[in-house]
């Protein structure tokens, strides 16, 4: 997990797939289906939006574009802005 953005409005963190987890168990053994993606987190309304597939994907250009172009904080904030239209779930501590 990277933290790749983070305001007073907005975080952005990248999820990979392939990342370790040290808390398996034995009977946690089983096949499972890799979860890579980002989540971005509303401060402003305490929701959040996990995008993986091709909305990961959609995003991933943009963070690319983003590394090209320098975006000021407002240019990225619209953006994240109009993902975050599609955030549902309210953010709990995990």
């Amino acid at each position: 997990m990277h933290m790749l953005y983070d305001s007073e409005s907005f975080a952005v963190v990248h999820i990979l797939a392939n990342a370790s987890d040290d808390t398996t168990t034995p009977e946690d053994d089983r096949p499972q289906m890799p979860r890579h993606g980002f989540e971005i987190v509303d401060k402003r309304s305490g929701k959040e939006v996990y995008l993986d597939g091709s909305w990961a994907e959609l995003f991933q250009q943009h963070i690319h574009a983003w590394q090209q172009t320098m975006p000021s904080q407002e240019e990225v904030e619209d953006t994240l802005e109009r993902y975050a239209t599609l955030a549902q779930m309210p953010v709990v501590m995990h």
